[in-house]
């Protein structure tokens, strides 16, 4: 075992699988320091270590190092801090929209997971982020209307390939329908809010356009994104939309995710609200974001029946391999968000096979020490649990994140300046 500061014990092996390790020397090399300081901040619990298998050396987490280093660097001045600041280090922006602190997560000081548990909509949860005041009503927005004649789900659907993933359908469709906007550019606070209340209807309507373009109509008609999305997935279990519901407002912000961040350095050029909401899309792709949703699927995948967990679990662990969805470096004691996503899964009878599945692999990574499950895995699970189609999760997480997007570039905008880092300049290494 070794300590925080502070004296609460911590295991060695409490670190989420996916992070980088370094050796001891470059540990150190980073610090500055010598191995011995190293070894002093491994004791006060400031960087975690764990045992190399078949060695008698450690390895020490990168992200603890390179946060005990923007620290360190704090003392050197701003080019130094600034240098680490964007590798989950210290904040760089200035920002009302959402917090999150060892109590948890909050939306405009409104806590997250209550927000979603007691029922709150979508739309309302939006409004929330986008004005700061939580509508006393539930919040029903306007049926968008349709895109011009040249742009319908049946000519979009014959552009793309019949496998062609939901969210890479919504990311062709974004650029479509700005092309007939001709007055997205410079518009005042109240309209872009409007058109986000379209584009958001939109893309809820549209992501099945791939494989079933003739639901897009009738999902349009919907009066919720929960409903529009039970219907455009035609999806059959009681409670789906409620549960939809569910997921949509426990991912509608997550501070200064990579996403977001793409989208309020996109508003920070004065782009169009099409614009950055296509750079959140094409970020939030990225596997090492939404897209890690469907690396949880092709686990449950490989796993198969709940028996094969932890022949597979540990068939990894011992190769070195990655297990996906499990820890988040923000929350230390597990993601707030998950245990909702889990009971809503577990709640919807019969038990499917998947769900059975993810339950055996998390009762194997919990009994082998790792940290909780993630968001990812949490929507996974809820996402097979209602039968939805396979990318439904990281669809899931990114149209709940839209709320955010738009709340984040309507924002950057009040603030009005570039967002534009410098880069430190280093000699190339001789070759």
């Amino acid at each position: 075992m070794v300590r925080r500061a502070g004296g609460r014990s911590q295991s060695r092996f409490d670190h989420p699988v996916e992070e980088e390790l370094l050796r001891a020397e470059e540990a150190a090399a980073l610090l500055g320091v010598k191995r011995a300081t190293l070894y002093t901040y491994v004791s006060r619990g400031l960087v975690r270590c764990v045992p190399e298998k078949g060695t008698k050396e450690n390895r020490y987490l990168r992200a603890d190092v390179e946060q005990l280093k923007t620290r360190h660097d704090a003392r050197a001045g701003h080019a130094a801090v600034a240098s680490g600041a964007l590798r989950w280090g210290e904040p760089v922006i200035d920002s009302s929209v959402s917090r999150i602190s060892e109590d948890g997560l909050a939306y405009r000081g409104h806590d997250a997971v209550e927000l979603a548990t007691r029922g709150h909509g979508f739309e309302s949860i939006a409004e929330l982020l986008w004005t700061g005041q939580l509508p006393r009503e539930p919040t029903v927005w306007p049926a968008p209307e349709a895109p011009p004649s040249s742009l319908t789900p049946t000519s979009l659907a014959a552009m793309l390939p019949k496998d062609t993933p939901p969210l890479s359908a919504l990311a062709a469709l974004v650029p479509l329908l700005a092309a007939s906007d001709a007055g997205r550019f410079a518009a005042p606070v109240e309209q872009d809010m409007a058109r986000a209340r379209r584009l958001i209807r939109h893309l809820g309507a549209w992501v099945c356009v791939a494989q079933a373009p003739g639901r897009v109509a009738r999902a349009l008609k919907e009066p919720t994104m929960a409903a529009s999305l039970t219907t455009a997935w035609d999806a059959k279990p009681k409670r789906t939309a409620e549960l939809i519901n569910l997921a949509l407002v426990l991912c509608a912000d997550h501070e200064l995710n990579t996403s977001t961040f793409a989208a309020r350095v996109t508003a920070s050029s004065g782009a169009d609200l099409y614009a950055c909401i296509s750079a959140a899309l094409a970020a939030i792709s990225g596997h090492r974001h939404g897209g890690a949703c469907d690396r949880v699927e092709a686990l449950i995948a490989e796993v198969g029946r709940p028996e094969r967990a932890a022949q597979v679990i540990h068939g990894r662990l011992r190769r070195g391999e990655a297990v996906t969805g499990f820890g988040h470096r923000l929350y230390k004691k597990g993601d707030p968000r998950v245990p909702s996503l889990v009971a809503a899964a577990l709640s919807v009878k019969p038990e499917p096979l998947k769900v059975r599945v993810a339950r055996a692999v998390m009762d194997t990574m919990k009994d082998a020490g790792h940290p909780p499950p993630s968001l990812d895995w949490g929507l996974v699970m809820l996402a097979d649990a209602l039968g939805l189609p396979s990318g439904a999760a990281a669809v899931l997480f990114s149209l709940g994140r839209t709320a955010g997007w738009v709340a984040h570039v309507l924002e950057q905008r009040e603030q009005g300046h570039l967002l534009r880092p410098r880069a430190r300049y280093v000699e190339p290494p001789a070759r």
